[in-house]
């Protein structure tokens, strides 16, 4: 299997790969920007896993995790968010978001859950670590989650959660839904904006969901949830991963 590891820290990056040469067999590269990620991608036929930055001057995660699952399908991805450990509220098993200081042992197991993936294995991720991890890093924008038929969207502002969609529900009833998904597929559309119907903090409002039986309904916002809007029809992707375009419905 051969590792991409995207860093815009050379100390940082240097024992990523240090530590992995040490302790895999796996071949390893090193990138410190997202065009010299992508430079290396059209030299090499192909790339099982990525482990990159969510968010540095050079890099976005998000950006190069989709660039580069069209170059190189089943992909994996593993993310390094700018935030602490101790910043997190919620509890996610085999997460594959690893805030610094990084668990040397929970990287390497999920390096090996990767390597046994398959080169057509889907990039799948559990909703709450996509959500914490998002929520965390103060993104704005929307997440589109998809488990085969299934599809939902999260609407964040300045971090927070705003509002959710699904085929038949809206706002923290859509929300416990995509929750309850055990894992996804999921694409990131910063330019998306949505309307405000959940107003409470995120932590609060993803452990709610997480504790909430689908049958049961929510405590109601304090704010009104407006009409979904219309959904607009689009193709499949081509390739599984990240999606290269964002799609409602």
């Amino acid at each position: 299997m051969l590792l991409l590891i995207v860093h815009d820290d050379a100390e940082i990056g240097e024992q990523l790969m240090n530590m992995l040469q040490d302790y895999t067999p796996h071949a390893c590269a090193l990138a410190r920007s997202e065009a010299a990620a992508l430079q290396w991608a059209n030299k090499h036929a192909h790339c099982e896993l990525l482990l990159v930055q969510l968010q540095a001057p050079a890099v976005d995660g998000l950006a190069l995790g989709g660039a580069l699952s069209e170059i190189f399908p089943g992909l994996q991805i593993l993310f390094f968010p700018p935030y602490s450990s101790t910043e997190q509220r919620v509890a996610v098993s085999k997460s594959k978001v690893f805030p610094e200081p990084i668990d040397g042992e929970r990287l390497l197991a999920a390096v090996e859950t990767a390597s046994a993936a398959g080169p057509d294995a889907r990039d799948l991720f559990q909703p709450l670590d996509v959500l914490q991890m998002c929520c965390l890093s103060g993104r704005n924008g929307a997440i589109q989650m998809v488990r085969g038929t299934d599809s939902g969207i999260v609407y964040l502002r300045d971090g927070k959660v705003g509002d959710a969609e699904t085929a038949n529900e809206r706002g923290m009833k859509a929300l416990v839904e995509i929750v309850s998904w055990d894992l996804v597929e999921f694409a990131y559309d910063a330019t998306v904006r949505g309307p405000e119907t959940i107003s409470r903090p995120w932590a609060e409002v993803l452990l709610e969901a997480a504790s909430c039986p689908k049958e049961t309904p929510p405590r109601p916002d304090t704010i009104p949830a407006s009409k979904p809007p219309a959904a607009v029809d689009a193709p499949p992707p081509k390739k599984r991963g990240f999606f290269s375009a964002f799609r409602r419905g």
